[in-house]
Parts: C-alpha cells; structure tokens; sequence
C-alpha cells in the first residue's frame, strides 16, 4: 500500500530534474532533427526499392 506523502516527493524531484538543464549539453535545432528523419526515410525507401528490383 502506497504512503500518503509519498507521491508528492518522488513529484518533486522529477519537477526538479527536468526544470536544471545543463548549460554544456548539445542544442540540437528541431529543423535539423525534422531534416535528419526525413533524409533517413527517404534512404531507406531507396534502399527497400533497390533490394527488391
């Protein structure tokens, strides 16, 4: 059976976690990982295209 306090603490700390961002981590712009994805799908198209001529 769950603690009555219990879930306002573990609440806490995920809420502290995801608010610290590390200034030293990589800034990955949405329009290069929109890009990435797009690029990816369409080589692999190709590729399932190619495989089965």
């Amino acid at each position: 059976m769950a603690k009555k306090n219990e879930g306002f603490h573990s609440a806490a700390g995920l809420i502290r976690y995801f608010d610290s961002e590390d200034e030293k981590a990589p800034k990955i712009p949405a329009l290069a990982v929109l890009a990435t994805a797009i690029i990816l799908a369409i080589v692999v198209e190709l590729a399932h295209y190619m495989w089965h001529m």
